[in-house]
């Protein structure tokens, strides 16, 4: 996952709606990233991007308040991404959109059971 999100970035590219749906294990157990249908190309690799899209409960806090956003929502995406893979959960679950927002914007999310996985995996999901 990691390496196919670098790939895009390193070609200027946003993909947008990064979720575990978007990622599909090929038949030799490869995993491709998928679903490139708002993917955004960029002009330079400081350029942004201010259109709100994708899956809310992936979004980062920049894209849920209609700031620019660049790479690193892509990077929030793939935190919420492993989160989701380690805890079977969301790692941002609300009854309603703006619930969500609030929770996304103040950065509250459950944690990682620290005792199944080691330290340094749990923090790499905290800090994406």
């Amino acid at each position: 996952m990691v390496l196919g999100l670098d790939y895009m970035h390193s070609n200027k590219t946003l993909h947008r709606d990064f979720k575990t749906q978007n990622v599909f294990v090929t038949g030799d157990g490869r995993l491709q990233l998928g679903d490139f249908g708002i993917a955004r190309v960029l002009t330079a690799t400081h350029d942004v991007a201010s259109t709100i899209l994708g899956t809310p409960m992936y979004m980062s806090p920049e894209i849920l308040q209609g700031e620019e956003y660049s790479y690193k929502t892509d990077m929030w995406s793939l935190g919420c991404v492993l989160f989701e893979l380690l805890t079977q959960k969301h790692a941002f679950q609300a009854r309603d959109i703006n619930s969500l927002v609030v929770k996304v914007v103040c950065g509250k999310c459950p944690s990682v059971p620290p005792s199944r996985y080691s330290t340094h995996l749990t923090s790499l999901v905290y800090r994406l």
